[in-house]
C-alpha cells in the first residue's frame, strides 16, 4: 500500500522549521534569526523539481535567505509567514490543478496537523511531535534538518524510477 501511494506522488509539500532544519533558531544581535539547511536535502529538491515534481514550501516562519534558499533551488512555490496553511493548501491545488491525492506533506509539528489531514500522504521526521507521528502512513528514521526531506523525496523518486541525474552538477545542492 505505502509503495503504491509514493507511485501516485506528482507534489512534495515541506514546512521549514523542524522539517528542513533542525527546528533551531540563532538570533543575530540585529534580531535576525538563522537556520541552518542541509545539503542533501537542497539536492533532492532541485532534482526533483528539474524531474518536474511540483514543490511547495508553507511555513510559518519567514526571512529573505529563507526565501532566497528556495528560489536558488528552483522552488518558486514558497508561502513564508503562513497563518492558516489549510487555505493556502486548498488554493495551490486548485492554482496547479492537482489533487490532494497527489500531495506528500513533511510536517512535524501542530501548525501541520489540520493540512496534513487532508493530502494523500503525509509523512514526518523521526523527532516530530506525537500527534504528527500518529496520522503520519511514513515516520522517516532522520530527524529535522538532517535528510528526512531527501529521505523522502530519494523514496518517491526511486519508485517512479526517476531517481538518477544523468548529468549532476556539484553546485545544484549548495545553491
Amino acid at each position: 500500500m505505502f509503495l503504491q501511494k509514493l507511485k501516485d506522488i506528482s507534489t512534495f509539500i515541506f514546512d521549514v522549521d523542524g522539517v528542513l532544519t533542525d527546528g533551531s533558531i540563532q538570533i543575530t544581535d540585529n534580531g535576525e534569526g538563522l537556520r541552518t539547511f542541509n545539503i542533501k536535502d537542497g539536492y533532492a529538491m532541485q532534482l526533483a523539481v528539474k524531474k518536474g515534481y511540483n514543490i511547495c514550501i508553507i511555513s510559518g516562519g519567514n526571512g529573505v535567505a529563507m526565501a532566497r534558499r528556495f528560489s536558488n533551488l528552483g522552488i518558486s512555490d514558497v508561502y513564508l509567514g503562513a497563518g492558516d496553511k489549510v487555505d493556502i493548501f486548498k488554493q495551490y491545488l486548485i492554482n496547479k490543478n492537482i489533487l490532494a491525492d497527489e500531495v506528500l506533506y513533511m510536517g512535524d509539528d501542530i501548525p501541520d496537523l489540520n493540512v496534513m489531514k487532508l493530502v494523500g500522504l503525509p509523512t514526518c521526521p523521526a523527532d516530530a511531535v506525537e500527534e504528527i507521528k500518529a496520522i503520519s502512513k511514513f515516520v522517516s528514521p532522520y530527524p529535522g534538518g538532517k535528510t528526512a526531506v531527501r529521505d523522502i523525496i530519494e523514496k518517491v523518486m526511486k519508485v517512479q524510477d526517476k531517481w538518477h541525474d544523468t548529468r549532476p552538477n556539484a553546485s545544484d545542492s549548495g545553491k
